[in-house]
């Protein structure tokens, strides 16, 4: 629940960069917010029926399209490319599986371009040391 309230918190931030941990949780939150309130929509009767999307669900994606792309860009940097990178989505198929991919890399060791690697000692969201 960290990685959600820290990609909240920095809310149209596309610089820097982000931790695996960050942007995956982040989609898994997200998701399930979208799920739950599709099930409140479909309920309360704001559906729009077969697929579309209710009036609750709507406003929820509205409200993270902005977080959203911004801690991609941000995951993008970790593994030291361009945030334009995201525009790859709009190749079919081929463009998701690149996504999918450099989203699942790991992290850049040390500082690139973008900024100080997340992981490293001293940054505030560092795994905590070894016992």
């Amino acid at each position: 629940m960290q990685w959600f309230v820290k990609a909240l918190s920095s809310y149209a931030t596309f610089s820097g960069r982000a931790r695996r941990s960050e942007y995956w949780y982040f989609t898994l939150f997200a998701l399930l917010a979208s799920l739950a309130l599709g099930v409140v929509d479909g309920l309360a009767g704001t559906d729009e029926g077969m697929g579309g999307q209710g009036l609750l669900s709507g406003l929820a994606t509205l409200a993270l399209l902005l977080p959203s792309l911004a801690v991609t860009v941000r995951r993008l940097h970790d593994t030291d490319r361009s945030g334009w990178w995201i525009l790859i989505y709009l190749v079919p198929l081929v463009g998701l599986v690149v996504m999918l991919v450099f989203l699942c890399t790991d992290s850049q060791p040390g500082a690139n371009r973008f900024g100080p690697n997340p992981k490293e000692p001293g940054s505030p969201w560092a795994p905590p040391p070894a016992a």
